[in-house]
């Protein structure tokens, strides 16, 4: 079959997480013998920002590390119907132009291919208004990153065939270097974000490094002079923007990380981690979380140490760092879970299953289940 993606960016991942995971997804895709695309558009902000940052060079890395990748960009006058006349099924990301997303759906009217609209942001409540307002009558399939957001589809009255696929960690990317030498204590790879959760980095984060006087490394964007300061005051290393596939050698590099949930997924969309939680697992690093509510029990107790408030941090910290036994179990578990729930494996599985069973006619007809890899 022949996938298109409408993402805001395949090729940067500055401040759009989503790529990772479509990346994967579109890698295992191929790899069972299907043809996977990606089209975005051409003046992604994304993709703007990292070359006003970093030059050309991380989109040239981008085509040396995932060659098997292909992606399109378009413009005002692209001609979206030529593109999708071959497509079996288009999946649309929510950061996609409204009037595109309405216009996919035209396209399909003829076409036939399959539509699946793919959500993975918490605006279906944080600014409800623009989701409400997208048109998508025509749209066979919702895939939601979350049971609750799910839900708050089906709520809303946005679909009627609504399903919940969480993000998930390429195991060919994310995996455990062993033999590079831990010369660090702590790394947060993250982006500051739009205040919605400084609060929460100051107290599970800064605070806690600043106390134990850890060598600590932050790798993201979008940081304000106010966050550099604190960094800065904490004895906290700021290294800038990192590219996803460079992320496990970090990993590699220090002795534990923490996950620090957007405050709209703890508060509205409980039970959402972000993808780092699923990546850094994947790498076999010890993992210490601040409070989010896993309703869909997508971890076991083992997999990582749950804290409460900043003193429960900076006590799980020092017990990670001065406790082989502990520190390997978490390496262990989290790692054991990941491979065997939540890699982009396990995603394309999902996919082809719900598409199996709720696709239109056609894609029906055409769908193969190949063995997964080993």
């Amino acid at each position: 079959m022949k996938f298109v993606f409408y993402t805001h960016s395949l090729v940067s991942d500055w401040n759009h997480g989503n790529a990772h995971f479509l990346r994967g997804v579109m890698r295992d895709l191929i790899r069972r013998g299907h043809e996977a695309v990606a089209l975005e558009p051409m003046d992604a902000w994304s993709r703007q920002n990292l070359v006003q940052d970093q030059g050309e060079a991380p989109i040239e890395a981008f085509r040396q590390t995932f060659p098997d990748l292909s992606s399109r960009t378009y413009g005002e006058e692209f001609d979206h119907e030529q593109a999708l006349s071959d497509a079996d099924v288009v999946i649309v990301h929510e950061w996609t132009d409204p009037a595109l997303v309405e216009t996919i759906g035209t396209i399909r009217r003829r076409l036939g291919f399959t539509l699946v609209f793919h959500d993975t942001h918490h605006r279906a409540v944080s600014s409800e208004e623009d989701i409400a307002g997208l048109t998508l009558k025509d749209y066979d399939l919702i895939l939601a990153f979350g049971e609750t957001l799910r839900q708050r589809y089906l709520k809303a009255g946005w679909g009627s065939q609504v399903f919940t696929w969480h993000e998930a960690a390429d195991d060919t990317i994310f995996r455990p270097f062993p033999e590079v030498e831990k010369d660090r204590d702590l790394i947060w790879i993250g982006n500051w974000g739009d205040g919605e959760r400084s609060a929460e980095l100051a107290e599970f984060l800064i605070e806690p490094v600043k106390e134990l006087q850890l060598q600590a490394t932050v790798r993201g964007v979008r940081y304000p002079e106010d966050a550099l300061a604190q960094l800065k005051e904490a004895g906290i290393e700021y290294a800038g923007w990192i590219a996803n596939a460079a992320a496990p050698l970090a990993f590699a590099r220090h002795r534990l990380t923490v996950h620090v949930p957007r405050r709209p997924y703890v508060e509205t969309l409980p039970g959402i981690p972000t993808i780092r939680m699923f990546e850094a697992l994947a790498c076999g690093i010890p993992l210490i979380s601040a409070p989010w509510e896993d309703v869909e029990q997508l971890f076991r107790p083992e997999d990582f140490l749950f804290v409460r408030d900043g003193q429960e941090m900076r006590e799980a910290m020092r017990a990670v760092l001065h406790d082989p036994d502990l520190s390997n179990a978490l390496t262990g578990a989290g790692l054991e879970t990941i491979m065997a729930r939540h890699t982009c494996r396990h995603r394309v599985d999902e996919l082809l299953d719900i598409l199996g069973k709720h696709g239109t006619a056609p894609v029906k007809r055409q769908i193969t289940f190949p063995e997964a890899a080993e």
